[in-house]
């Protein structure tokens, strides 16, 4: 079953990524970009993920309207970034560029971004700075982590249900019938009694009650917040009205998604429902702003994220937040 499941995700992030064929970057005067051809059932907030960039950039750099959505085989321009680009570090999605007609290695550095030429070399494997008309070189790496970790991403909350499962032990509890008891030895009802007790003290979600949170994990990207309050202090702490937006993602992986203003796209939020103390983590994808849907809402949760919050109110109701 979970051989299944990643083989799923795998095949789904590769059949996005690779029916765009090789990433081939375009230049502007807004900067260098990528073009997307909308596929079925594709938002902005999905092609956002998919690119790691904030739905209201491609918006911006676009030029058009979120509230009409998006029609099947329409091409975006995706822009690249210093969040979603790298040209430093030769990890991620090969971005190429397609030399022009008596183009040399300093021309096809200067058009893009300024690449090292010494990089260019290297990603390539050159060993001379002559380049042929229509030769692709790799420019940089598209850093999409939705997209590129996705096996990382199935595999990693999978040892999480395991450890909230374990302590349950459904298979200990037929192991010692009531109508057996008087044909088991002394030492064997000690040993199953002994067995019983020790699992209590494995289920973790005792030591969450205590700091407020009723719920053991949070989700995938508790982890990453615990890393972000280290690596900086807190920079908010509110109460917030808040609304649900639907999605696929969360249901198996326990991946959680926001959408807030003025938080920086990538940042991890703590969402807490006060009135059941269960807190969840999630991703933040973009801002509210500019989107009729989200007047009155100060930030929107994943249905997934609802879900495990035990929130019973689909329209709208009040959360604890804090990054």
């Amino acid at each position: 079953m979970k051989k299944n499941i990643l083989l799923a995700v795998i095949l789904f992030c590769s059949t996005i990524l690779l029916a765009q064929n090789q990433l081939i970057v375009q230049n502007s005067d807004k900067g260098l970009y990528l073009n997307h051809k909308v596929a079925p059932k594709e938002n902005f907030y999905s092609i956002g993920r998919l690119y790691h960039i904030s739905p209201k950039e491609i918006e911006v750099f676009n030029g058009v309207d979120m509230n009409k959505g998006l029609a099947i085989g329409q091409t975006l321009k995706i822009p690249l970034n210093t969040g979603n680009f790298s040209q430093n570090a030769g990890k991620g999605q090969p971005v190429y560029y397609v030399a022009g007609s008596k183009e040399g290695l300093y021309k096809v550095s200067q058009k893009n971004n300024g690449v090292l030429m010494a990089d260019l070399r290297k990603w390539n494997k050159l060993s001379k700075d002559e380049v042929a008309a229509g030769q692709k070189l790799v420019v940089g790496f598209l850093v999409a982590a939705e997209a590129n970790n996705a096996v990382a991403i199935t595999k990693a909350p999978e040892a999480k249900p395991q450890e909230t499962q374990q302590p349950i032990e459904v298979k200990k509890e037929p192991v010692v019938p009531k109508q057996e008891t008087a044909n088991v030895s002394e030492d064997t009802q000690r040993k199953q009694e002994a067995d019983r007790k020790v699992d209590p003290p494995a289920a973790r979600p005792v030591s969450n009650v205590a700091s407020g949170e009723s719920n053991a994990n949070g989700g995938y990207f508790r982890s990453q917040f615990d890393l972000q309050i280290k690596s900086q202090p807190v920079k908010g702490d509110q109460t917030a009205s808040a609304g649900i937006f639907k999605t696929s993602s969360g249901w198996q992986d326990s991946k959680y998604y926001a959408l807030m203003d003025n938080v920086e796209p990538g940042t991890i939020i703590k969402v807490v429902n006060p009135t059941n103390s269960k807190a969840i983590y999630a991703k933040v994808l973009g801002e509210m702003s500019g989107i009729r849907q989200n007047q009155g809402y100060d930030v929107r949760i994943s249905n997934a994220a609802a879900s495990a919050l035990d929130v019973s109110d689909t329209d709208k109701f009040i959360v604890r937040v804090n990054y």
